[in-house]
This record gives C-alpha cells, structure tokens and sequence, in this order.
C-alpha cells in the first residue's frame, strides 16, 4: 500500500500579496553585540530614516581581474576555494563589470578602497554564476559604510498599518526599483571568512534585488523553466509558514519569517553558504534553489572537501 499523499499547503491572501511598487523593504537588521569595525571600533553611523550621505567615487574601468586580487579573495573569501577554473573566470567577469558598470559610494568620513569593491563584487557575483550578469541590471549603486548603520525617523513599523521612530541597527538595505544598495563593511569581512555561520549580507541584500527584478519584493525571483510559480509557492510557503510558527530550522535564521521576501533572502544565505546543510534539512527548499539559481553549491562543497587531503593524526 502506498504512502498517503502529502497534503498541499494552500497560500492564504496574506502569503500570496505582493508588495507594491516603491514598497519599503525591511532592512537587514545587525544580531545583538555584532563586532564593531576595526578600523572604527565602536562606531556606528546615525542616520535619519531614509537619508543617506555619501560621497561618490566611480572606480577606474579595468580590463583584466588582477593577480593580486585573487590572493585577497584566497584570504576574504573563504568559498572562493571551492570553485573550479571555469566558475573562477565567470565570476572574475561578473565582478568586473559590477565595478565598472555601477556607482561605488563611501558614506561620509568613509574611505572605500578598491580592495574593498572587490570583495563585495566576488560575493555578488557567486550568487549569479549559473544566471550571468542580467538579474543585476536594475542594481544601480552599492553604498558601503564602515559598520553598523542605525536608522532613526519614522518608518514602518512590525506590525502592518503602524510606524515606529525607535533607532534600528542595520547591517544592510536594498531600496526598490533602482534605488542604492547599502552594505557594512565589517559584515562583508566577517560573513565571507565565516560561511558556516550561513549568513552573508552581500547574498542577502543582492536576492533582494534579484527578486524585484519583476517590480515587487515579493519572495518569488524569476523562476526560469525549471520550476514552476505552484511548485516554488508550495515549498517557500511551507517553510514561511513553519517558521512563522515558531517551529525549529536548524539551517534557517528566524529572520526568514518577517515575510516572504526576507524568507528569500534568508534562504540564499544557507543556500550559499550552508548548502550540505539545507540539502539534508530542508532537501525541497534546496531543489527549488538550485532550479532557480542554476547552481549546485552543495554538490560543490562535496566535491571541495573530497579533495583536501585528510587530516593528520
């Protein structure tokens, strides 16, 4: 006798609601006690909600992904180790034309190195490898900051319908449309040496993107051939709608359940950064993934660890 059938999880009003144009996104909020910045410890910046200063620094085009820069990729980028030549190559052609194509901007008092633009494109890029350079046209400027940003002003608040003024500590934000991305810098630092820790705010702030390529942050990306809207709603909605619930997700943060769009985000985090472990976990999400990036990271990872020699006595 065969198993019953898994019942389907039907997507109430609330999940299937888009987000309309212009819509605000919640920003990526910093964990308790995040490390402060080493060139600045301590500091954070103030900002009145929905203001931003900046000074703009358009880097100089380049034609050529310098030696130098994959050593400091060796060192800042811990996943760069797993890919293989060609993946390296693509990935070195995506960054470049994120560094000559889009608008690289410091906040006030902030120096922003070409080291740095690289850092940041490489882990962009990672996220598109399988997709090439398209789903990042409507990225229009990276602004990076030193550290934790905290935004203060009226905005919107937790609950739909209601403001807050109370200060938020931010790691980083991706406004709709064409509006600026911003990053922290020391994030970058500690969440590409550290993808155990299965968060990235580059991965997390460029899904962002990638998802309102149709014009809303609604937790659903362009789905290509591979997966169908039904399929990617039965899967993403089971696990919002678990960890709305309060229910454990050893692979996913908890911030996946602000909604849909932050689920996204949250889930290419892990996606990228703990793939072995989502595969194991939460194996339907995974494949939902993979159909829609193109990418096996967890295949990837496997291969990686298969390769280093074994450890010592």
């Amino acid at each position: 006798m065969g198993a019953a059938p898994r019942p389907q999880l039907r997507l109430g009003p609330r999940l299937r609601r888009r987000s309309p144009r212009g819509a605000q996104l919640a920003p990526l909020i910093a964990p308790e006690r995040a490390p402060a910045s080493p060139s600045r410890p301590g500091a954070t910046a103030q900002l009145p909600c929905g203001a931003m200063f900046w000074r703009r620094r358009r880097p100089p085009a380049t034609e050529a992904f310098a030696p130098r820069w994959r050593d400091l990729l060796e060192e800042r980028m811990a996943l760069w180790a797993q890919l293989d030549p060609g993946e390296r190559r693509d990935l070195e052609a995506t960054a470049l034309w994120l560094l000559a194509t889009k608008r690289w901007e410091a906040s006030h008092g902030f120096t922003l190195t070409q080291d740095m633009r690289v850092t940041i494109a490489a882990q962009a890029s990672l996220v598109v490898l399988g997709l090439g350079r398209d789903p990042y046209r409507i990225v229009s400027a990276i602004v990076v900051h030193p550290s934790t940003v905290t935004l203060r002003g009226e905005r919107a608040g937790p609950v739909p319908g209601t403001v807050t003024q109370g200060p938020l500590p931010i790691l980083g934000q991706a406004s709709d449309e064409r509006g600026p991305m911003l990053i922290a810098w020391d994030a970058v630092l500690r969440d590409g040496a550290h993808p155990e820790r299965g968060m990235n705010v580059v991965h997390h702030e460029f899904a962002h993107k990638i998802d309102m390529l149709d014009g809303y942050a609604d937790g659903v990306p362009p789905l290509g051939d591979r997966v169908t809207r039904r399929r990617w709603d039965e899967v993403c909605g089971a696990t919002f709608a678990s960890l709305r619930a309060g229910r454990d997700h050893p692979v996913l943060r908890s911030y996946g359940a602000v909604n849909l769009a932050e689920h996204f985000a949250v889930a290419t985090e892990a996606f990228f950064n703990r793939p072995v472990d989502l595969v194991d976990h939460e194996p339907d999400l995974y494949g939902v993934l993979a159909d829609v990036y193109l990418q096996d990271p967890a295949a990837r990872a496997r291969r990686w660890e298969a390769s280093r020699p074994p450890a010592g006595p």
